[in-house]
């Protein structure tokens, strides 16, 4: 083999493992984004669902501590069902859509999103869980 050959080949392998390190970096940033959207979004509708019964020292409607949650956590709150006020005694679900933006090394700005839901049940501040059999859990 040529001298100049060979420099071509290294040069062509150099290239490769360039281009397949970038993609495993953006696979790597999009994984961090998807991890970080499911956190805020697990947070938010946590947050979110009690205050829709009552404050619980919260300082804004079930949206808005849905919203500091989500932000807290590297997020930003697009959606959130549910989160209407209800003094109710009934069970409720909250669900929440929370997005993260990412720029993908190479690829420019993306957006990864992440749903989250919580119940709460007004019913379980008395102190008394029941079980599915109908009996009371100790």
């Amino acid at each position: 083999m040529d001298d100049g050959s060979v420099t071509v080949v290294l040069a062509a392998v150099i290239g490769l493992l360039a281009v397949l390190a970038a993609g495993i970096g953006g696979l790597a940033q999009i994984q961090l984004a998807r991890d970080t959207a499911q956190l805020a979004a697990d947070s938010a509708a946590l947050a979110a669902a009690p205050v829709t019964f009552r404050p619980f020292g919260a300082t804004g409607s079930a949206i808005e501590e849905a919203g500091r949650f989500a932000a807290a956590n590297g997020a930003t709150l697009t959606g959130c069902s549910g989160c209407e006020f209800d003094a109710s005694w009934n069970p409720r679900v909250v669900q929440v859509e929370v997005a993260v933006e990412v720029d993908v090394l190479g690829l420019g700005s993306t957006t990864v999103s992440a749903v989250s839901a919580a119940e709460f049940d007004p019913i379980g501040l008395l102190g008394t869980t029941v079980a599915t059999t109908g009996e009371a859990l100790q």
